[in-house]
């Protein structure tokens, strides 16, 4: 069975950062798709090896990602 899982990249200082919201599993990587497809590796490692309950309770079903305008200064 396959899942939609969100993927929240960001860049650092040396390289990009990658976040997946639904389970709280990050990774990183030197370019966007490195780190996307580290990201995804961890999240397949994690289903792999994790228990049915672990699953369960780390899952939040409901991620919103949206921008928000803030006055800065």
């Amino acid at each position: 069975m396959m899942k939609t899982f969100t993927a929240i990249l960001e860049k650092e200082e040396t390289g990009y950062s990658a976040l997946c919201p639904e389970l709280d599993i990050a990774s990183q990587g030197e370019t966007i798709e490195e780190a996307r497809d580290n990201l995804k590796e961890a999240l397949m490692l994690f289903m792999e090896t994790a228990s049915v309950q672990e699953i369960k309770q780390r899952l939040h079903e409901e991620i919103y990602v949206t921008h928000l305008e803030v006055a800065v200064g």
